[in-house]
């Protein structure tokens, strides 16, 4: 009999989803003390960075770089506004996109959040070369996985 017969598939630690999931959790667990003393949870974080590295976007802009549905981005949205670090407007231009727009106290808070990588990865310990290649790896199976 073959080793490859005796493999059990649906053993749990055989599973990608199981380390995905697991991974995730425990990665996004360190950002947490990190994040609350500025008023941030890990979703508002991933909002901001893509506000950080480009401001204004619309709301259809953030969805997609997001992968979020709006359904699930409105809140985070209504929820940054309400802490004061964003606005959340109808574009002039055309009246059915939102345009959503750091204020002054949300572009702050960069300086801040420039702190956090740095603590992330001293605290995984790992190279950044090993970092992204996993960052990479995983960027890979996103693809396959949307396409």
């Amino acid at each position: 009999m073959s080793t490859e017969t005796n493999v059990n598939l649906l053993a749990l630690d055989r599973q990608v989803c199981f380390a995905l999931a697991v991974a995730s959790r425990t990665v996004i667990a360190l950002y947490r003390p990190l994040l609350e003393p500025m008023g941030l949870t890990h979703p508002q974080y991933l909002v901001m960075l893509a506000l950080w590295e480009q401001d204004p976007r619309s709301g259809r802009e953030l969805a997609g770089l997001l992968q979020l549905d709006p359904g699930t981005l409105t809140p985070l949205l209504k929820r940054l506004e309400a802490s004061g670090f964003i606005t959340r407007r109808r574009d002039p231009a055309d009246e059915r996109s939102l345009a959503v727009t750091l204020t002054p106290e949300g572009r702050a808070l960069r300086e801040q959040a420039e702190r956090i990588p740095p603590a992330i990865i001293a605290r995984l310990g790992m190279p950044i070369s090993e970092l992204e290649a996993i960052r990479d790896s995983l960027t890979q199976v996103i693809a396959a996985a949307t396409s």
